[in-house]
């Protein structure tokens, strides 16, 4: 029983935070805050479902595929979102209006109208 409001717990969690990832993906002004949120949120939503799965059908074989998978979406979500928001900023993706500093170009007010920068 405990295990079951446990498990029920973390899988509405994760979906949770799958839908927050989701409407951040839609509301978020630029390229760079919506790679963040999908990167982050969506990388805890889905280890939280995992999670959750492992509790509702307990085994080792379950465990061993839960925690491999975790452990991969933990490493690998970051990564792959800091590698394509790094390909969008040297596409010269604009940076959204309230923007205020330029952190990889190292200027402030870069972004703010949307002008041209020049990739490292």
């Amino acid at each position: 029983m405990i295990r079951t409001v446990v498990a029920s717990t973390l899988l509405l969690l994760g979906i949770a935070l799958i839908a927050i990832s989701a409407i951040g993906l839609i509301r978020l002004p630029d390229v760079y805050h919506r790679m963040n949120s999908v990167a982050k949120a969506a990388s805890l939503g889905l280890s939280c479902v995992l999670l959750g799965v492992l509790l509702l059908i307990p085994g080792w074989r379950t465990a061993v595929v839960v925690l491999a998978a975790v452990g991969l979406q933990l490493f690998t979500a970051p990564v792959g979102g800091y590698a394509l928001a790094r390909a969008a900023y040297r596409a010269g993706a604009p940076l959204a209006s309230i923007t205020r500093y330029d952190e990889l170009g190292g200027r402030a007010g870069e972004g703010a109208d949307g002008s041209a920068r020049h990739p490292d």
